[in-house]
């Protein structure tokens, strides 16, 4: 089956199909507020008039290349094309600064395909099996995987006083992911009266506020955003950071499992991935600053969400994320119900499917590692021209993702409070934490408590839970031991000056 898949996949209109949508992923995920999900959604219509299999292979090809192609002014411009570059911009923008963006790309684009490569042979070898674990996963198990991401708060600290300007933080975006309709009752919350909030704060307005808006406004006091310009010469030679192989295939785990778990999305996996990689790092004092390893992780995290989201997509009919639901409605569109029969009747498509995306992951290597020296001479734009054009498309992307014309002005609030929290050392990234994780948590909270009758010990029973217990516990110990060992070696300086 396999071999006839591979001549299907291999004919001028279907390699044609991978291309295009790879080469329009990568475009799409380089936009601010243009996300996988509405690139795949609109995709749909246009795949009436093709074969099924063509159809599928564009889908496939644009949910690969946009996962990656948001990384791209993520590095360059701290403006994330999709949530799931929040992560790689916390890195990938500093190094851009020191005038290594081009190299933050390579980081960024062979990360990317090894975590697509390994998730889509992991959708490949044990699709059906993976997919059954899936449905292991109850709302207990969502509520303690939003606190593994919430743990991640912790560990960007670096002592006490930052420790409790990130708590802050997170709580701030916990607050903000309260604002909407109660998941389980229906009631609204803190809408004031306003309909377009029913639905809760629009997190792509928020996320291009903060990382992008207020970016803009910073770059008002500069001429370029690289001020060493000599750098940006040596970026064909610049070889490949060592190390970075654990960090890969930490990431390229991490992303695999958190995309077959239902719901579930590359945010996520891109900041588990990240906050995995900060505590396995020797290096940890330089992340934030530019290290090539959180990018590492968090983009091969993300891009193996991608085979990994598609598991109990194609098996059960269960989207792993919201690009697959949208995918999965061009599958039912031709007539192409998933499950068994997938595999059976229909194995020849959909296996060609599954081997495209090997192929589009090679596409986008090949885009990527041969047109990062020109990407990186964006950052060489004057800021007069790149202010106004990056802002534009930013409010567009605002008001294209709901056409909201309150998303503008949230998104405006937003990039104004971030300098202000960003100057006075409050951290971005933990608010995001919160907003991101904060609506899974509730849910997965109030409906672990209905199915436990009232009861706490529904927590503590599951060995799913039990093992995710274990690893936050894990997480959480080395952060608070360098904190508290800073906290004496600082009294122990302290009473000598006192004597």
């Amino acid at each position: 089956m396999i071999l006839e898949s591979l001549q299907a996949l291999i004919v001028p209109s279907s390699l044609l199909a991978v291309f295009i949508g790879t080469v329009s992923g990568v475009l799409v995920g380089g936009m601010p507020g243009l996300t996988a999900t509405m690139a795949v959604a609109l995709l749909i219509p246009i795949t009436f008039v093709l074969e099924p299999l063509t159809g599928l292979i564009l889908m496939g090809g644009v949910y690969c290349g946009a996962m990656y192609g948001g990384s791209i002014p993520a590095i360059l411009l701290r403006t994330p094309g999709t949530p799931a570059a929040v992560a790689t911009a916390m890195e990938g923008y500093p190094m851009s600064q020191q005038g290594h963006g081009g190299l933050a790309l390579k980081v960024s684009v062979i990360s990317s395909f090894c975590g697509g490569i390994f998730s889509t042979a992991v959708l490949l070898a044990v699709a059906p099996i993976l997919a059954i674990f899936a449905l292991t996963f109850g709302p207990p198990e969502y509520f303690l995987l939003a606190i593994l991401g919430l743990v991640g708060i912790v560990s960007m600290a670096d002592d006490e006083n930052s420790l409790v300007k990130a708590l802050i933080s997170g709580l701030l975006g916990l607050i903000l992911a309260v604002v909407g309709t109660d998941p389980i009752s229906g009631q609204l919350r803190y809408t004031m009266g306003l309909t377009d909030l029913y639905d809760g704060v629009a997190f792509m307005p928020a996320l291009i506020g903060m990382f992008s808006i207020s970016q803009m406004l910073d770059l008002t006091s500069v001429k370029r955003i690289v001020t060493d310009t000599s750098t940006l010469k040596k970026i064909k030679r610049e070889p490949f950071p060592k190390g970075l192989k654990k960090f890969i295939c930490l990431g390229s785990l991490t992303g695999t499992v958190v995309g077959i778990l239902p719901g579930e999305g590359a945010t996520i996996a891109a900041f588990l991935s990240y906050n995995f990689a900060r505590q396995r790092s020797k290096n940890k004092k330089l992340f934030g600053h530019g290290n090539p390893e959180g990018i590492a992780a968090a983009e091969a995290g993300n891009n193996g969400c991608v085979g990994g989201s598609l598991i109990p997509t194609l098996t059960l009919g269960i989207p792993g994320n919201s690009v697959a639901a949208a995918l999965m409605g061009g599958l039912i569109v031709h007539g192409l119900i998933p499950g068994p029969e997938l595999f059976t009747k229909y194995g020849v498509m959909t296996y060609a499917f599954i081997l495209s995306l090997f192929l589009a992951n090679v596409i986008f290597l090949v885009i990527g590692l041969s047109m990062a020296p020109y990407f990186a001479r964006i950052s060489l734009i004057p800021t007069e021209i790149l202010i106004p054009v990056v802002c534009l498309f930013s409010l567009l992307g605002s008001y294209a993702m709901n056409n909201s014309v309150l998303d503008i002005f949230m998104a405006l609030l937003f990039g104004f409070t971030a300098i202000i929290l960003h100057r006075t050392g409050f951290s971005l990234g933990a608010l995001i934490l919160g907003l991101i994780l904060g609506p899974i948590a509730e849910a997965g909270f109030a409906q672990a408590l209905i199915i436990g009758h009232g009861s706490y010990s529904v927590f503590f029973t599951r060995p799913q839970a039990i093992i995710l217990w274990i690893i936050i516990f894990l997480l959480l110990l080395p952060p608070i031991i360098q904190i508290s060992r800073q906290s004496k070696d600082r009294a122990a300086e302290e009473e000598p000056k006192a004597e």
